[in-house]
């Protein structure tokens, strides 16, 4: 029997405004074909009904919300679930992959599951959309020709000052961006651990809130960012989305 096609699917990056139209971050064609799919697996089934409910005011989908199978892929998910998720794929049915936000297998757990679906030998389509780590990049100032995503530095402040230094001395060495994110309410404290252990001349950029309406991109010298936080002015970033991005100079 021949086996379905895995969609990867863009969703947004947060919370869309209720005067914007999804049509500012999601493709019509990736729209039409997210209403007309029945099978979902998802880092978040109750984001992904929300997501489901914004492309069904554009385009009806094809049962309804309660009709539609989503099943969840998290970091809890173990190994040997990964073919049970991919059922109805192996039945001949397409699936979706969908991530909480952005696009899915990028900084979360569909990675496992997209080399699953190569080896059972089904087709793989990534679909357009918000990558907030490439929309970063593009928006920092930074090098866009070498960089490298380091996902989450450690929550153990020396370990962490110790990986700021050594991401640090990479990106001198090879002229290389950094990027990484952080738990949202953290974000104040990595800033801080940034200016402490960074140098100076190096260049940070943050990034908060991509695509949404409260959007804010800042770049500038680590003896700025001092100069910011000695006069209390933390960016608005708390419990926000944010990537941070450094270039040493």
């Amino acid at each position: 029997m021949q086996t379905g096609t895995l969609y990867l699917l863009p969703t947004t990056l947060g919370i869309a405004h209720p005067t914007s139209p999804l049509f500012d971050v999601i493709p019509v064609e990736v729209q039409k074909l997210t209403s007309n799919l029945t099978y979902f697996v998802a880092e978040n089934a109750k984001t992904t009904r929300a997501f489901l409910k914004l492309v069904n005011t554009n385009f009806p989908l094809a049962k309804t919300l309660q009709e539609i199978q989503i099943s969840e892929l998290n970091i809890n998910t173990k190994e040997s679930q990964l073919t049970t998720l991919l059922a109805p794929l192996l039945e001949g049915h397409d699936v979706g992959l969908i991530s909480e936000a952005g696009v899915p297998a990028v900084a979360d757990p569909g990675a496992n599951l997209v080399r699953l679906a190569h080896q059972l030998g089904a087709l793989v389509r990534p679909m357009v959309g918000p990558s907030s780590l490439l929309l970063a990049v593009m928006a920092s100032g930074l090098n866009g020709q070498s960089f490298a995503f380091n996902g989450y530095l450690p929550t153990d402040a020396s370990l962490r000052s110790k990986r700021i230094q050594e991401l640090e001395q990479r990106s001198r060495k090879e002229k290389q961006t950094q990027l990484f994110i952080e738990t949202p309410y953290r974000n104040a404290a990595l800033l801080e651990a940034l200016c402490s252990n960074c140098s100076p001349t190096t260049e940070l950029c943050v990034a908060t809130d991509l695509t949404l309406q409260t959007e804010s991109i800042q770049t500038w010298p680590i003896s700025h960012w001092r100069l910011e936080l000695a006069n209390k002015k933390m960016p608005d970033f708390n419990k926000k989305p944010t990537v941070f991005l450094f270039l040493a100079r």
